[in-house]
């Protein structure tokens, strides 16, 4: 492949947080579902070892994703997470309508893809909505979990640590809901796997 056919797109950093992040995550997930569904009969991890691993994976994600943050602020990576305007809201539109139905009838991306601009719009407002609102949520709930004894002793009148149980779960859920469409779009790209050798390599191919 020619060099004008190809970008260097994604930091060596981003590249190895998101090597990190990925196996944390599917580690989570599976030691979680073992929590979570405990059955002797039907155990994916048995219980006491699924809790351990799942609060070393925990708090080694809870590293990650600081320095992803801190990482994202001195880097100014932060803002491939903000599209551009205007017609934000008609660009994702277009973005999922791409997706749906015209990925399939072989029409142009909607979106060009520049150094600037890694992400379509559609892909840069919900990874911030993913790592910024829902991630936070994952974490903290995680660690009140890790540490009881910072959970409230009620809350809307049932045991303090409910709701958080809960909010963990749920918010988890949604985690690898978005893992899984993400794998799925992550074959998107000009090839089947232009997009997984781009996040090894570093190298968009267009």
């Amino acid at each position: 492949m020619s060099k004008n056919q190809r970008m260097y797109l994604v930091p060596f950093w981003v590249r190895v947080w998101h090597g990190i992040n990925a196996v944390l995550i599917l580690v989570l997930t599976v030691t979680g579902i073992s929590l979570h569904f405990a059955d002797p009969g039907r155990m994916l991890v048995e219980f006491s070892l699924a809790a351990r691993i799942h609060d070393i994976a925990g708090v080694l994600l809870v590293a990650a994703y600081t320095f992803f943050v801190l990482a994202n602020i001195v880097t100014g990576n932060w803002s491939q997470y903000v599209p551009a305007t205007p017609n934000v809201f008609a660009r994702c539109m277009a973005q999922a309508k791409y997706y749906a139905v015209g990925i399939f009838r072989g029409e142009t991306h909607p979106h060009k893809t520049t150094a600037e601009a890694r992400y379509n719009p559609l892909a840069a407002v919900t990874y911030w909505a993913v790592m910024y609102l829902l991630m936070p949520v994952v974490l903290v709930s995680g660690l009140v979990f890790m540490f009881p004894q910072f959970a409230p002793d009620r809350i809307f009148g049932m045991d303090g640590l409910l709701p958080i149980a809960m909010l963990h779960y749920l918010s988890g859920a949604v985690v690898v809901m978005f893992m899984i469409a993400h794998i799925y779009l992550g074959t998107m790209g000009k090839r089947f796997s232009s997009l997984y050798r781009m996040m090894i390599n570093g190298w968009y191919e267009h």
